[in-house]
């Protein structure tokens, strides 16, 4: 089963959902702000990828913390403890399911590549 996961009024993740509604890829989309995220599922995406892809900090969200929050973030486990508190700091999409890694970002090629395998 192919999740996800973002914010519906992100521009990525719009892209991405047409994109994948195109090709005809079955998926489920998780709001991660209205439908929440677990520590289960981050330690999951922190497996394949590095909390350094998965916080976003060039996003609204990350340039509205604190300095002294942002200096804090250095490690998987502070990284995650951010994420859950304010999932929408977390890069869009992630993409789940899809081949044996998830995914963060869209771009058609890229995902063509995903799709392929």
């Amino acid at each position: 089963m192919i999740t996800l996961y973002g914010i519906p009024n992100c521009d990525t993740v719009k892209k991405a959902r047409v994109w994948l509604a195109d090709q005809q890829h079955e998926f489920t989309f998780h709001d991660f702000k209205k439908q929440g995220l677990d520590a289960q599922t981050v330690s999951g995406w922190l497996q394949t990828l590095g909390w350094e892809v998965l916080v976003n900090k060039k996003g609204t969200t990350w340039r509205g913390l604190p300095d002294e929050r942002k200096a804090a973030v250095t490690d998987a486990a502070s990284a995650t403890a951010l994420m859950l508190e304010f999932p929408s700091v977390i890069k869009r999409p992630v993409l789940q399911g899809a081949g044996s890694a998830c995914h963060v970002g869209f771009s058609p090629d890229a995902y063509r590549q995903i799709f392929s395998k």
